[in-house]
């Protein structure tokens, strides 16, 4: 086996030990105990005797997972549950039903499920305990309008946002301000007490951005919204409806979302179970098992996916000629969610572009592998979960007639990567807490 080729071995086997140390599964089973007839929760316990019933709900790409591993805690003790999934996502359950949906675009069957969730939440009285399962993609899978505003015209903003570039915080600041449940207002629609199970896929673990923080406090305002809408141009693209919603927000005609301090929250333990941290501390472990010197750069990662790449292809050339920041074997492990602003009209998503770009970067570079994947297994709507690449990519495909500066203008790099056999393709993976990139270097 070549130097190249074990190197690319190396990169799954360090990838799959983050993906693997995240699973729902797994960060379940790490932070909720059940013993005789109490549930502790993080760092806090309920006496599951002062309840009359349990009941679970969820949204989010791997909800159905968690409520898998969450029936196998609470068994019978749970009344009944729903949670909306991504399609595709659906997880064998016997007490929680499984409800399949849009993603990252919302739809009917989404909204539907939002219906049956809230009837659920509704329901619960003030001695019940609700639990609330949350994962990524919970802001397009947990979805009611405000009043007036069509979920046709959501999905039209949603769509313009995905393409325009806008980070996650700024994407979630207007679909909370567009929404009956998200931005803390689904914890105002329960009586009971609350326990909200949060798999993280934002930086910096915020409450209120992930999947659109239905159980936290919000943090955001319909300023903000107005102020993205400028930024990004959209202002005079978004439907009618949507305009005079956000009006009538700086107005004061519609009620700001629940900020902190709010008594709604006051029954509420919102816990994170799992986050992308986690995941690269497990691949740094894996890499250095394998003999590497392994230094985790950020989970922090934000920004053009393009950009980024070149810091990635830099720091490549820095350890080959001078051995910093660290010393050969060499890996050094990343992680976030970097952005990209769609100008063409090709398939792809953040991953692709970023192993794409740094194909580019670190043309005829020896011993050097670059690989970024989405943890959640699918990456800008395709079935891929990114790209691996090394210092011979570019040369291969030339050899292919394939152009790298066309395909990556075109936002197409998964045609190009389906063309050059380098996808990584992983199938549903139980978890979603961003991205992993890594550079290794022999």
């Amino acid at each position: 086996m070549n130097t190249t080729q074990s190197l690319r071995e190396d990169a799954l086997k360090i990838y799959f030990a983050g993906l693997h140390s995240v699973g729902a599964d797994v960060c379940i089973q790490k932070y909720i105990k059940v013993k005789d007839n109490c549930i502790t929760v993080g760092r806090k316990t309920y006496d599951l005797g002062n309840y009359n019933n349990i009941y679970i709900t969820g949204f989010g790409k791997v909800s159905g997972f968690m409520a898998a591993a969450m029936e196998k805690l609470l068994g019978e003790r749970i009344k009944k549950g729903i949670v909306n999934v991504r399609y595709g996502y659906a997880a064998p359950c016997k007490y929680v039903k499984i409800n399949s949906a849009g993603h990252p675009i919302p739809d009917s069957a989404g909204v539907n499920g939002t219906k049956e969730i809230i009837g659920i939440a509704k329901e619960a009285k003030e001695n019940d305990l609700v639990f609330c399962l949350i994962s990524g993609g919970g802001s397009a899978l947990f979805e009611l309008p405000y009043e007036g505003i069509s979920l046709e015209e959501i999905r039209n903003i949603t769509a313009l946002l995905l393409k325009c570039g806008a980070t996650i915080d700024e994407m979630n600041a207007l679909r909370k301000h567009l929404s009956m449940v998200k931005g803390g207002r689904f914890a105002g629609l329960c009586r009971a007490e609350m326990v909200s199970v949060i798999l993280s896929d934002v930086i910096n673990d915020q409450l209120d951005t992930i999947a659109s923080g239905a159980t936290s406090p919000d943090s955001s305002t319909f300023s903000d919204c107005e102020r993205i809408l400028n930024k990004y141009g959209l202002y005079q693209k978004i439907p009618v409806s949507v305009r005079k919603h956000i009006q009538n927000g700086l107005h004061g005609n519609i009620e700001e979302t629940p900020k902190p301090g709010d008594k709604i929250f006051a029954g509420v333990n919102n816990v994170i179970v799992g986050n992308n941290r986690t995941a690269l501390i497990a691949s740094k472990e894996k890499a250095q098992q394998l003999g590497y010197n392994a230094v985790i750069l950020s989970s922090c990662i934000k920004g053009e996916a393009r950009e980024i790449a070149k810091v990635f292809g830099a720091i490549a050339r820095e350890i080959h000629f001078s051995g910093y920041p660290v010393k050969r074997p060499a890996c050094i492990i990343a992680g976030g969610e970097p952005t990209v602003t769609v100008k063409g009209d090709g398939l792809g998503g953040r991953n692709q572009e970023f192993s794409l770009s740094a194909a580019m970067e670190i043309d005829g570079l020896a011993d050097t592998v670059i690989l970024s994947a989405a943890t959640d297994g699918t990456d800008g709507g395709t079935d891929a979960a990114g790209a691996m690449v090394d210092g011979a990519t570019i040369m291969n495909a030339k050899s292919k007639k394939l152009h790298p500066e066309k395909y990556l203008s075109h936002n197409d790099s998964f045609s190009f990567f389906r063309e050059t056999h380098e996808l990584v393709v992983t199938g549903p993976t139980k978890t979603n807490v961003m991205d992993i990139m890594l550079l290794l270097v022999k």
